[in-house]
C-alpha cells in the first residue's frame, strides 16, 4: 500500500509540474500555430533567473518566506519581458508561412538562449534550495513528504483554474476562440489580433518562467535543463492533442503516473515507458487524445 500511494502522490506531483509547463507550449500553439523550440529556454531562464535572486537574498539573511515572492516573481520579470520581445521581434514576421519556418526560427532561438544563460550565469551549478527546505515535511499516511512539492502541485492546480477561466469564462477568452478559428475575419471584424498574439505568447511565456522558476528549488540548476524539459512537454502535448488545455493537463496526467509507477517498480525503463505511451496514442488517435477539430481550408 505505502508502494502504491507513493506511486500516486509522486505521480500527482510530477503531472502537476508537467502540466505547468505543457499548458503554456499548448495554448501558443493554439492561438499562434507555431510549435515553440525555445519553450524548454525559457523555463530555463525563469529557473536561472529565480535561483540567482533566491541566492541573493538569503545571502544577506533577509525574511526568509520572502523567498516565495522572489521566485513568482522571477517568473513574471521572465515572461513578461522576453514573451514580447520575441513575439513582436521574431515570430510576428512568420505568420502564414510554411510551419517549418517558424519551427527552424524557434529551434535557432533555443540555441542562442543556451549560449546567453552561460554567457550571464556560467556553467557551474546553482543551488537555491532553502525555499524547498523551508517549509519542512508533511504527514501523508506513514509517508513524509516535503511540503514544497504540496506547493508545487497546488501553484499548477491554481494556475490551471485561472488559465481556464481567463480563455473560457472572459472577453478576452472568446478573442482568442475567435482569432484561433479564423484570424482574417476576425481582423476584417476589428478584433486587434496583433495584441492577442501578443498577450497568448506572453502567458505562455510567463507559464514555461514559472515552472522553472518553482523548479529550481529542488534541483540543481545547470545549462541543459531546458532539454529534457522540452521532450516531456512535447510528449505530453502530443499525447494530449496540440492546442488542446484538457489534453494537456490529461497528457500530464497520463505521463506523470507512468513515470511515477516506472520509477517505483522498473527504474531503468523510465523514458522508456513515456515513449511507449506516446507511440502507443498516436499509433491510435494520430492528432492526440483529445485533439479539437480543425477546418481545412479548399
Amino acid at each position: 500500500m505505502d508502494t502504491i500511494m507513493l506511486i500516486v502522490i509522486d505521480g500527482l506531483i510530477f503531472a502537476a509540474w508537467l502540466f505547468l509547463i505543457s499548458s503554456g507550449l499548448t495554448l501558443v500553439y493554439g492561438v499562434l500555430r507555431i510549435l515553440n523550440l525555445a519553450h524548454g529556454s525559457f523555463y530555463a531562464l525563469g529557473a536561472y533567473t529565480a535561483a540567482w535572486l533566491v541566492l541573493r537574498v538569503m545571502r544577506q539573511g533577509t525574511w526568509p518566506y520572502g523567498s516565495y515572492l522572489l521566485l513568482l516573481g522571477a517568473a513574471l520579470a521572465v515572461g513578461l519581458l522576453i514573451g514580447p520581445l520575441v513575439e513582436r521581434g521574431i515570430l510576428r514576421w512568420l505568420y502564414g508561412r510554411d510551419p517549418a519556418v517558424p519551427l527552424l526560427a524557434t529551434y535557432a532561438l533555443f540555441l542562442i538562449l543556451e549560449d546567453v544563460i552561460k554567457l550571464i550565469w556560467g556553467v557551474n551549478p546553482y543551488y537555491a534550495y532553502k525555499p524547498y527546505t523551508l517549509l519542512g515535511q508533511i504527514q501523508i499516511g506513514d509517508i513524509s513528504y516535503p511540503a514544497y512539492n504540496i506547493l508545487v502541485l497546488l501553484i499548477a492546480l491554481l494556475s490551471g483554474i485561472a488559465l481556464w477561466l481567463f480563455v473560457g469564462h472572459t472577453r478576452f477568452g472568446h478573442l482568442v476562440t475567435a482569432v484561433t478559428c479564423d484570424s482574417e475575419i476576425s481582423s476584417a471584424m476589428g478584433v486587434n489580433v496583433g495584441g492577442v498574439f501578443i498577450v497568448a505568447f506572453t502567458l505562455g511565456t510567463v507559464l514555461a518562467a514559472l515552472g522553472g522558476a518553482f523548479t529550481a528549488p529542488m534541483i540543481s540548476v545547470v545549462p541543459g535543463i531546458s532539454v529534457e524539459v522540452i521532450v516531456l512537454t512535447f510528449a505530453v502535448v502530443v499525447i494530449g492533442g496540440l492546442g488542446s488545455l484538457p489534453g494537456a493537463a490529461l497528457g500530464s496526467l497520463i505521463v506523470g503516473m507512468v513515470r511515477a509507477t516506472a520509477v517505483h517498480l522498473a527504474p531503468e525503463m523510465e523514458l522508456f515507458t513515456i515513449y511507449l505511451v506516446m507511440a502507443a496514442v498516436l499509433l491510435a488517435r494520430p492528432h492526440g487524445l483529445l485533439a479539437r477539430t480543425e477546418e481545412r481550408r479548399i
